[in-house]
């Protein structure tokens, strides 16, 4: 009966186990988890968290847009994320450092969702970090531009 308690107060204090296909790992300077050093997320579990639409040019698509998903930083609290950068990996394992600074100043995304539909591997899913490029007029560079990863599968939140 007591190990029963123990491990129930256990699970309360990791993050929930994802019940759909696993789309997002995180590992590194992380708190919360829910496998062996990683946070796993499905899609229910980042549509739960805090969003945002964010209306964008961009320089992949020819018009302005809607990006819709999980705010970066609401991603990062619930993994009691630590560190300063977040090292972010594309399926092809591309990847670009994306200070945390930026996540807790802008309104950045993990977008899921173009113009209302769920985004597919094909059109950049199954996430695509996006800055708020027209309200923020001086994000829209090359900095900002080699930051936007899409089609993530990974996060390491490095020190």
């Amino acid at each position: 009966m007591v190990i029963c308690l123990f491990a129930s107060l256990a699970h309360a204090d990791g993050l929930a186990e994802p019940k759909g296909p696993v789309i997002l790992t995180i590992s590194g300077a992380i708190t919360q988890t829910n496998g062996p050093n990683v946070a796993r997320f499905d899609r229910e579990m980042l549509e739960a968290l805090e969003r945002r639409i964010i209306t964008a040019n961009t320089p992949w698509f020819d018009a302005k847009h809607d990006f819709e998903g999980p705010l970066a930083a609401a991603v990062l609290d619930a993994v009691g994320a630590q560190g300063s950068t977040m090292r972010v990996f594309a399926l092809n394992d591309y990847a670009s450092d994306v200070p945390v600074a930026d996540v807790r100043e802008f309104p950045v995304i993990f977008a899921t969702h173009l113009d209302g539909e769920m985004m597919s591997v094909r059109e950049k899913g199954p996430l695509f970090l996006i800055y708020p490029f027209d309200e923020f007029p001086a994000l829209f560079n090359e900095v900002y531009f080699g930051r936007s990863v899409w089609q993530i599968a990974r996060i390491e939140v490095i020190e």
